[in-house]
């Protein structure tokens, strides 16, 4: 069975998606980093997954790309809910066989949307988006927690 992602798609309409993403270092000490998160389906699978985007030299990235265990927690006041998982890339250093340059454009666009965003000039977005070889980070749920409602 499938974790459900409802109470963690709920908590983001709370705070513009503001999440804490912890990744694994080679030693495997945690790495911790703020970012825009949203739940939408996976542009290969259809699958349910929280996605969130970022330059594509961040250091979370290279962590993902030699351990893709992931945790992202959402909050806002005092609720919150977690993710775990493992988190797939796309973006130009991590090609997908189902992604092709103006499918990432529209996935970027719609994690970004997804994370409570919205952007006045899409062209510079994208224009943006590339000259930072930004890169989605999807993750796949093995288990959702937080607190009680």
């Amino acid at each position: 069975m499938t974790p459900d992602l409802t109470r963690f798609a709920e908590l983001v309409r709370g705070d513009h998606g503001l999440a804490v993403v912890v990744t694994r270092r080679a030693d495997h000490t945690p790495h911790t980093s703020v970012v825009n998160a949203g739940v939408l389906p996976h542009p290969g699978t259809g699958a349910t997954v929280v996605g969130f985007v970022s330059r594509g030299r961040a250091r979370k990235l290279a962590h993902l790309r030699a351990d893709p265990t992931i945790a992202v927690v959402v909050r806002v006041g005092w609720q919150w809910a977690a993710v775990e998982g493992r988190a797939e890339l796309i973006g130009p250093d991590d090609p997908h066989p189902a992604v092709d340059d103006e499918r990432l454009r529209v996935l970027l666009q719609d994690v970004f949307r997804a994370a409570g965003g919205a952007h006045d000039d899409w062209g510079t977005y994208d224009r943006v988006m590339r000259e930072e070889r930004r890169a989605a980070a999807l993750v796949t749920p093995t288990r959702t927690y937080g607190n009680p409602t």
